[in-house]
């Protein structure tokens, strides 16, 4: 499985590209005590200026796109390539990248149950979302995980088992 998370979090690290665009557009501040991205700090900027959001949005997603696309080619031209490979892309449908994918899978819960789980502000990032219902409308497959870490489980695996199998002729 690869994250498109994985890959940002990787991009801001790594890519003096991606570090230079990003000081320049918002300043030395974004930067921690050994010079390297604060996330923290850059979502604090752009989570509350949308033309921020915007330009970062433009600069980092299409490098996230060819990196799993890279990693979908590499893993298909293996001697034995996986029947199934998994991308995790929380902005799947609001960056159009669905079209990408023979299937979709959507993963959510209820928007308490999300806020109890995560570490940081959800409201701005929330914002800006489809929302659950229209992402399962559009989804292949669909789970509201609101449940036991084993039903989660029996659901992936069904998923994994449907898509893995042949298809009929």
């Amino acid at each position: 499985m690869i994250s498109s998370d994985d890959i940002v979090h990787r991009l801001l690290r790594e890519n003096e590209d991606v570090k230079s665009a990003l000081v320049e557009r918002l300043g030395e501040g974004i930067l921690d005590e050994a010079g390297q991205i604060d996330r923290s700090a850059v979502g604090a900027i752009v989570f509350s200026d949308r033309d921020a959001l915007t330009w970062l949005e433009g600069l980092l997603h299409p490098l996230v796109v060819i990196e799993y696309l890279a990693w979908r080619e590499a893993l298909a031209d293996e001697e034995s390539p996986p029947k199934l490979t998994v991308t995790e892309v929380p902005l799947l449908y609001e960056v159009g990248g669905e079209t990408r994918f023979d299937a979709v899978v959507v993963v959510t819960a209820p928007l308490a149950l999300r806020k109890a789980r995560r570490n940081s502000a959800i409201q701005p990032r929330e914002a800006r979302l489809l929302s659950d219902r229209e992402k399962i409308r559009r989804a292949d497959f669909s789970y509201v995980n609101d449940g036991s870490l084993a039903e989660l489980d029996a659901f992936v695996a069904g998923v994994v088992e449907e898509l893995s199998s042949p298809v009929p002729m």
